[in-house]
């Protein structure tokens, strides 16, 4: 999606704000409504930037949508979490970071670690 599509809808969703404002000021609207209406805004506005960074993350951690050489990997004796680590590695993050981007416990990443250098 284009920038220019989410100027549109902030302006829009800016107005919309706005509008409800204005008829509560002007005693046209009560108070519960009003913050029904602010409160809806920003749960949607939340689940969609949720759901837009849920679908980054998986897009971007899962190695299932690669083209792996499944060949090639048991040819090497490598599993495909082991294949995962190393392209953790490969990008730079720590034991640590690695471990709390595949779920596991640090010391199961150095027990990958230890077989990808026995391999």
């Amino acid at each position: 999606m284009s920038i220019t599509f989410y100027a549109l809808i902030l302006a829009f969703l800016i107005f919309l704000l706005k509008y409800f404002e204005y008829r509560f000021i002007l005693h046209e609207l009560r108070m519960e409504v009003y913050i029904a209406v602010i409160a809806s805004l920003f749960t949607l506005l939340g689940i969609w930037v949720g759901l837009k960074l849920i679908n980054t993350k998986k897009n971007s951690d899962d190695i299932s949508d690669m083209n792996i050489d499944q060949k090639k990997l048991k040819e090497l004796n490598i599993s495909n979490r082991e294949y995962e680590l190393l392209k953790h590695i490969s990008e730079g993050f720590s034991n640590q970071e690695i471990a709390d981007k595949l779920f596991i416990s640090v010391p199961t990443v150095k027990t990958h670690l230890s077989n990808l250098f026995q391999s």
